[in-house]
């Protein structure tokens, strides 16, 4: 024990309630650069080895005053510095944010965060600042989620106000349609009551968010935000499967350097990005953004200061080997990247295996599928005994992990990856 303390490194980036996954990686990739802020529950559940002594302090996020007393006592036994501090978790920002200015460390404030969190006021930020994105109206009744339908025919999504992913995300575009989704939203949010990523900011008193659909194949970014300019880390398209729940991302896949002619020059889409996070208060940091091309034009839905998770990490890894959760502590610590991309990430996809009914994994084999060239890497998130709820009840239990792919075409390797997806056999009780 006394040998690993010993590489403990003086300056630490501290990580604000992240998983133990990401602990993990990070712990692995960059020895003691990090020091972990983690809820207790997380290490409890945790599959991975604990962190050795000096690398992890257990706390509930929520909690500052117990978070800064926690702070101040390991700084002093260990002589930790803190360079930087960041946080990899939608609902674990403010409490960074908090901590950052008490420590007077770069991070964005929490006008900057809950201005990213809250999909309403971030929408209403650039509007005023002539960046493209949807119509939104937040609502309270079906009859004003109707009415908003009547002015946007096209059809409609109704979200959370704050949240992550496609949960509680429903496309309407029948007045049925709007009925239904809105006691799914509604009612799905009464039994999250207490859950931090759906807890609502200021913003009102509104239950919901009604927004424009927006036609269009929908892309992913991540970028690092410097101090007169946003550099472009990774690029990627979304996969959608019409048989999921809308809204459910199946893959990623790699979008070419050169892109093609429907999708802008990178440095215009770069310049983008500077000012629509400028416009919500964010100047510093890697950050994730969501966009659908529009008519050759980026209309953006939500971004955050924080690089996108889930597959992501692993498909930029095996496609680029960037590790951008590294990145993402190097900027904490204020160190300008100087090893920006040179020449096209390999053009790979991540997949996403879903089970496909309620019940408890028996067991999951992928045989079928390990000896196959295209399948470069499968990583599982469950194990035998792991019980599956299926959406809208439960978003998260139902992914069992993913698959990063080289498709044999660039045209349909949607469809590729989806059958060599099915082959995965995963048995339940």
């Amino acid at each position: 024990m006394v040998e690993k303390q010993s590489e403990l490194k003086k300056n630490q980036v501290l990580v604000v309630g992240t998983t133990s996954d990401y602990i993990e990686w990070i712990r692995k990739i960059r020895p003691g650069q990090a020091l972990f802020l983690t809820e207790p529950k997380v290490r409890q559940n945790a599959t991975e080895p604990c962190p050795d002594n000096g690398e992890e302090i257990l706390c509930p996020i929520c909690d500052i005053a117990a978070a800064v007393k926690a702070l101040k006592h390991h700084q002093k036994t260990f002589g930790v510095t803190l360079s930087g501090i960041t946080c990899f978790d939608c609902e674990s920002m403010e409490t960074a944010s908090i901590l950052a200015e008490k420590m007077g460390l770069p991070y964005p404030d929490i006008e900057a965060v809950r201005n990213s969190r809250d999909k309403f006021i971030s929408k209403q930020l650039w509007r005023k600042h002539q960046i493209p994105c949807p119509q939104t109206c937040p609502v309270n009744t079906d009859i004003e989620v109707l009415n908003f339908l009547d002015q946007v025919p096209a059809g409609i999504v109704l979200k959370p106000f704050c949240g992550s992913g496609s949960e509680l995300v429903f496309k309407c575009v029948t007045r049925k349609e709007c009925e239904n989704a809105f006691n799914a939203v509604a009612d799905g949010l009464a039994a999250r009551t207490g859950n931090p990523l759906f807890k609502p900011t200021d913003a009102g008193i509104f239950q919901m968010l009604a927004e424009e659909w927006v036609a269009g194949p929908e892309f992913s970014c991540d970028f690092l935000m410097e101090k007169d300019r946003a550099v472009i880390l990774r690029k990627t398209r979304k996969i959608k499967v019409d048989s999921r729940p809308f809204g459910t991302i199946s893959g990623y896949a790699i979008w070419p350097e050169n892109g093609d002619d429907q999708m802008p020059a990178n440095d215009m889409i770069a310049d983008l990005f500077y000012r629509a996070a400028r416009a919500l208060g964010i100047e510093t940091g890697v950050c994730m953004v969501d966009f659908i091309l529009r008519h050759k034009t980026p209309v953006l839905i939500e971004m955050t200061p924080r690089p996108g998770g889930d597959c992501l990490p692993f498909l930029i890894k095996e496609a680029g080997n960037i590790d951008i959760l590294g990145l993402t502590l190097d900027a904490a610590e204020g160190f300008a990247w100087k090893n920006e991309k040179k020449g096209p990430y390999t053009p790979l996809v991540a997949f996403r295996i879903h089970a496909r009914r309620n019940g408890v994994i028996k067991r999951i084999n992928t045989a079928a599928v390990e000896n196959d060239k295209r399948v470069k890497k499968i990583h599982l998130i469950h194990t035998p005994g792991h019980r599956v709820t299926m959406p809208p009840q439960d978003y998260d239990s139902w992914l069992l992990g993913h698959m990063i792919i080289e498709p044999n075409r660039r045209r349909f390797f949607e469809t590729e990856c989806l059958l060599l997806a099915k082959r995965i056999d995963v048995e339940m009780d």
